[in-house]
Formats: C-alpha cells, structure tokens, sequence
C-alpha cells in the first residue's frame, strides 16, 4: 500500500519525461505537492497539467541544473511557491557511448555538470534549508553502471554520484535528513527503447523513489535482477570482466569501442 506524503513538497529534475515525470505523478498521487524541473518547457507544462488535471498540485521551473544562476531560482521558486522544500529528487542525468579517445574536453565537462555537478549544486541551495527545518529527504537517483563500469565516462559520472550521496548520509547522521540512493539498472523509457529485452517500466523506480521518502534506505538496486549482476563484480571481478568482453565482442569488431548500445546516445533527460 502506498504511504501517504501529505503535506511533502517535493523538486524533481529532470521531470519533462521518463523517471522524474513519473516519479512527480507518483508523489503527487500520494498527496505532495511538486515542483517539476527540466530545460524541456513545453514538456514541462504537459507534465504539470497531467497532475493537475487530476488533482494534484504541481508547477514546473524550467531549470538547467548546470547553471548555478538557474539551480538557486529553482529552489527559490519553490519556497515562494509552497513556503518550504521537504523533498528533493535528484534525477537529471544524460547518457553517453562515444569513445573516451574519441571524446572531447568540453564534452567530458559537460557530462560531469549534467550528472554530477547539478545534483550537487541543487542539493548545496536546499541543504541550508533543511538543516534550519531539521528534516528532508535527499534521494538521487543513480544507475548500476555506477557499481558495474560500462563506460569510462557515463560511469565516472554515476560513481561520483553514488558517492555523494552515501557519504553526505554519512555526513549528515543524526541531523533528521535522511539521504537515499536509487541504483536502477535498464528500466523501458525512451532511451533505451533500441533493447531487445524484457524491462519494467518507469512506475518500478517512480514507487521505490516514493517508498524511500516514508522508509528512507542507504540504496535501493532495482529491478532484483541486477543485485546478482552487482554481486558478481564485487566478489568475482574477473569472471565480470570475462562475461563483459564476451557480450561486447561483436561491438569491437564492429569498431564500436563504446560498450553501450548506439540507442543511447547522448540523449538526455533533464
């Protein structure tokens, strides 16, 4: 049964589709009101009115997390909006598979803002906040490749949030601000719609982002499949990286160096 977030106001980036758009209908649903953030406006306000239509309370902050300027009009928005921020959801991220030898100075930098700096710009403006307030729930949502490397980039980028977020709920113990991380594996959104697979749909990690504001957890690897992939690397990395050069070999021999397939490339979903 799902628990109840009354009276929650909750940020969502990335929020104009895929997880953050249901993660915000699935919070709202529980009674929070939300503030949508993505750089996406017209999606944005598609997203606002699916929640508002049904009664929900939500607004939508067109926002590129990369921007410091942007990152504090967010959080200031949603203070005026709703007087305060309980709950903050980390989503914001893009994917990437070119080649590291093939991948530019300015790109790297970029990908680091996207799925790194602007989680940790956002939750910097908001912490002060609920440090005053004595209560929060930080959640950011990561991925397996941050427990698993696939691809030097993308999960440089994903361990980097992995430790974030495990050592500021180290750092902030004791405080009433609870800090959780979402460690999904392929979950069907646009971007990996290219997957010959069977994968949940969004729903399982809007539900496990939700869970976590009434249950905070340290993480959550969803779907179960993927604690036995985590499992294996850990304790067996060179089986992992013999079964990792195998699945890829026929990628190398088509000169794509990459590891990740080529439906995910560079799209981003902030």
């Amino acid at each position: 049964m799902s628990q109840s977030l009354e009276d929650k106001v909750a940020i969502i980036t990335g929020a104009s589709s895929g997880i953050g758009a249901v993660t915000a209908r699935e919070l709202a649903r529980r009674g929070a009101r939300v503030v949508l953030a993505a750089r996406r406006a017209q999606e944005l306000e598609v997203q606002v009115r699916a929640i508002t239509e049904v009664g929900g309370q939500a607004i939508g902050i067109p926002t590129d997390i990369t921007d410091v300027v942007q990152v504090i009009r967010l959080a200031e928005g949603a203070q005026q909006a709703f007087g305060r921020v309980n709950v903050l959801v980390n989503n914001a991220g893009a994917n990437w598979v070119k080649s590291f030898a093939e991948t530019s100075a300015d790109e790297m930098s970029h990908l680091l803002q996207v799925n790194l700096l602007g989680a940790m710009l956002l939750t910097n403006v908001l912490l002060p906040q609920m440090q005053q307030q004595s209560s929060g729930t930080i959640i950011s949502v990561g991925s397996v490749a941050s427990r698993v490397a696939i691809e030097p980039l993308y999960s440089a980028t994903k361990f980097g949030i992995r430790g974030f977020s495990l050592a500021l709920r180290r750092q902030l113990a004791g405080s009433g601000i609870s800090v959780s991380l979402v460690t999904p594996g392929n979950i069907r959104t646009r971007m990996t719609m290219g997957l010959a697979e069977y994968m949940p749909g969004p729903e399982l990690v809007a539900v496990a982002i939700a869970n976590l504001v009434s249950h905070p957890q340290r993480e959550v690897i969803i779907p179960l499949k993927y604690r036995a992939i985590v499992s294996l690397d850990q304790f067996l990395p060179e089986i992992s990286d013999f079964l990792f050069y195998w699945r890829h070999r026929r990628d190398r021999e088509q000169g794509n160096c990459s590891n990740l397939p080529a439906y995910a490339r560079t799209r981003e979903k902030t």
